[in-house]
This record gives C-alpha cells, structure tokens and sequence, in this order.
C-alpha cells in the first residue's frame, strides 16, 4: 500500500510538472518504476496460469494493471523525451492520439482480465493473458526503442 501510495504521488508530481524539488526523480525514473511494477504484476500473473494455480488472487494483479494503463499517458509529459535512460520513441509525442489509444488498448485487456480471473475459468484467463501481452508488445513495436 505504502509504495502504491509513494507511485501515486510521484505521478502526480511528473504530471503536473512539478518534479524541481532537490532529489525528486524524474518523470523517466517515475514512469519505469511504475513499468517495473506492471512488469512485476503480469510475471506473477503468468507464473499463476502456466502452474494452473490459484487464480482468484489474479484479480488484483490485473485490476493494477489496468489502473497503471490509465497512467501511462500522464507518465509521457512534454520534455520528458530526453535526459535520462528513456527507450520512448517520438512517436509518444507525436502521435499522441496513438499513444493514448494503445495504453487505453492495454487498460481494456487487463480489465477483461480482470472480469476473468475473478470468474476463474483458466482457459478463458489464458487468452486474456495473450491479449494483455498483445497490448503490451504493441505498444513497444510503436513507441519503444529496442
């Protein structure tokens, strides 16, 4: 709960632009946090579907993706694109619309995901995993350097 709290109010500080307080992270360091987090909750989901576990606990996993999918574009504001370790491509910028669409994409995927851990059907949980890697691979193929 503490580290949802502290990625919330770093978020808050990059969107708003704010982040020029001595110390803070920038909004490349906020926002791969908050993709290592996401990171974090899809391997656990995947490691739960290929051992046929329990996938009630899945509900949540998904419901953090969708909610970090909703944050996405906030995560991109303009003149974050350079100075740092950032693999963004323009394209973030200049097709924001695309961007946009894409994380929505991906909210969508991690929802139904969701809808399906909670009804705990593994086949049905499965497939919704491969949409959700679907959304996310097609986000990077458009806007993520290699």
């Amino acid at each position: 709960m503490k580290n949802k709290l502290a990625l919330t109010a770093l978020v808050v500080i990059a969107a708003t632009g704010q982040a020029v307080a001595q110390g803070a992270p920038s909004p490349i360091e906020i926002r791969q946090t908050a993709f290592d987090l996401m990171s974090g909750d899809f391997g656990g989901i995947n490691a739960v579907v290929a051992a046929k576990g329990d996938t009630k606990p899945l509900e949540a996993r998904a419901k953090a993706i969708a909610r970090y999918a909703a944050l996405i574009p906030a995560l991109f504001p303009p003149g974050s694109n350079s100075g740092g370790n950032t693999k963004a491509l323009p394209e973030v910028w200049s097709d924001r619309a695309g961007f946009e669409k894409a994380a929505a994409n991906l909210g969508a995927a991690a929802s139904k995901l969701a809808d399906s851990a909670k009804g705990g059907d593994l086949e049905l949980i499965a497939a919704d995993v491969k949409a959700v890697s679907g959304a996310c691979g097609a986000c990077h193929k458009e806007y993520r350097a290699k």
